[in-house]
């Protein structure tokens, strides 16, 4: 068999590309629905907070579904293009309809309307996303080039989030009715979410047929869905990566839900310096992606993490500790967490193909599906826990959402959420990232032994 060529810089930037098709959409979300839905829809901060966490229960069913039958697809076009291709027009018109405001004055009826909603939408993500974030692993076995991978689909992801803020301030300064605002970019992520999925598709599927015919046919999948699932939670690789990526995630989607608060109603200050303030710590981010990128290379993803997650937790524990009028530390310490946070985005699913292939070794199975439909429901989790927690934390304190001044309970929670509660968060992120046991040398004994099966290691 001919040797497999290195991926080329095209194949990449395609794949990377593919992530601003929910890059945008996601954190316009992170950064403004729960606002939207208090501030502009007029619901509550707990219904609001619940809105989102409806969807996510739904997810729990959803992914692993989409994820186990994405692995079991067989078609002309592969496994993960039909569900990227099929899904991708219902995810855009869901991110169009979720900034509609609808007609109604009753609370719970806006709770059903965008409840609703939230369940269709969830499931198109899904079914785009996730096969999308599993190709990953099918384009390269390599260790390097997964992570080269997997850093530009993180590129591309902290890019879109800066794209989402520019396109923010860029339609807030052009339209003065706030409606018109939030629909605007609606309209602007679901043309953008159609474009590069058909992009990246176009320009992977060579290489996704070139790797198939390389590697060894997979065992065909035996078994229940739920014999599949129990199997892989018995990974103990793979509980590591949940265990840190929960943590990690969820730190960093409460502290972008509560960064307009914490700019807006602790530090006092005007509305541009919230979008500035999110594309210090996101600008800083990409900017260090190959700091840890080439870190990963010369030691193992494990170090690029640990050393990676201290940086955002210091900085995260700092903000909670700032005063009105220290706008430069504030400012300081979105940088200091920014640097980290670019170790946060890359890491855990730059581990994940790792932990794949040696699934494989023990199952003769490639389920790929399965496992990243794990890790993109804990990216789904992660934000909607944290919109939940932080609308039920302000509602329990007495925000107002229209109010001047808050009370300073309200102001208490805010520091609360925007840097101890995360910081912990990551705390607890890297006591799972110390016990993840896949180095450079252990999957390099994987590979070997996926080549020779009757040397296969021992599972670890």
């Amino acid at each position: 068999m001919t040797k497999l060529p290195p991926l080329s810089l095209a194949v990449k930037l395609a794949y990377g590309a593919g992530e601003l098709a929910a890059a945008v959409p996601a954190s316009l979300s992170a950064f403004f629905l729960l606002y939207f839905f208090t501030s502009v829809a007029g619901m509550s901060p707990a219904l609001a907070g619940g809105v989102i966490l409806v969807g996510r229960l739904w997810d729990a069913i959803n992914d692993p579904l989409i994820g186990a039958l994405s692995d079991r697809t067989v078609s002309p076009w592969g496994r993960r293009f039909p569900w990227m291709l099929g899904g991708v027009g219902p995810m855009a018109l869901c991110a169009l309809l979720l900034w509609v405001v609808p007609p109604f004055g009753n609370q719970w009826a806006l709770f059903s309307y965008y409840s609703g909603l939230s369940f269709f939408a969830f499931m198109a993500f899904t079914a785009v996303q996730l096969p999308y974030t599993a190709l990953a692993a099918e384009l390269s076995p390599d260790y390097d080039e997964r992570t080269t991978l997997i850093g530009l689909k993180a590129g591309f992801g902290i890019g879109g989030g800066i794209l989402a803020l520019v396109l923010a301030q860029g339609v807030f300064a052009w339209v003065a009715d706030p409606r018109r605002q939030y629909l605007i970019l609606g309209g602007v992520s679901a043309v953008l979410a159609v474009l590069m999925v058909g992009l990246c598709v176009a320009g992977t599927y060579r290489r996704y047929w070139q790797v198939e015919n390389h590697r060894p046919a997979p065992a065909p999948a035996q078994g229940s869905l739920w014999h599949d699932l129990a199997s892989v939670f018995r990974n103990y690789a793979f509980r590591q990566v949940l265990g840190l990526y929960l943590c990690a995630w969820m730190a960093v989607q409460v502290t972008a839900a509560m960064l307009p608060y914490f700019v807006g109603n602790w530090m006092g200050l005007p509305a541009f310096h919230f979008a500035q303030m999110a594309l210090a710590v996101q600008g800083t981010a990409i900017l260090l992606l190959g700091v840890w990128h080439r870190l990963a290379r010369r030691t193992d993803k494990r170090t690029s993490f640990l050393w990676g997650a201290p940086l955002a937790m210091v900085a995260l524990f700092g903000l909670g500790l700032v005063q009105p009028g220290q706008v430069g530390w504030m400012y300081g310490l979105g940088i200091v967490a920014g640097m980290g946070v670019a170790a946060l985005y890359i890491m855990p699913f730059a581990m994940l193909p790792d932990v794949v292939d040696l699934d494989q070794l023990h199952t003769g199975q490639r389920r790929e599906g399965l496992y990243f439909s794990a890790l993109v429901f804990l990216q789904k989790l992660g934000l909607a826990l944290a919109l939940f927690i932080s609308g039920q934390v302000l509602d329990w304190t007495g925000f107002q959402a229209q109010a001047q001044i808050q009370p300073p309970s309200a102001l208490g929670a805010i520091r609360l959420l925007i840097g101890p509660l995360p910081g912990f968060l990551l705390l607890i992120s890297l006591i799972f990232a110390y016990r993840y046991p896949l180095n450079r040398h252990r999957h390099r004994q994987i590979l070997t032994a996926l080549a020779q099966p009757q040397e296969r290691p021992e599972t670890p």
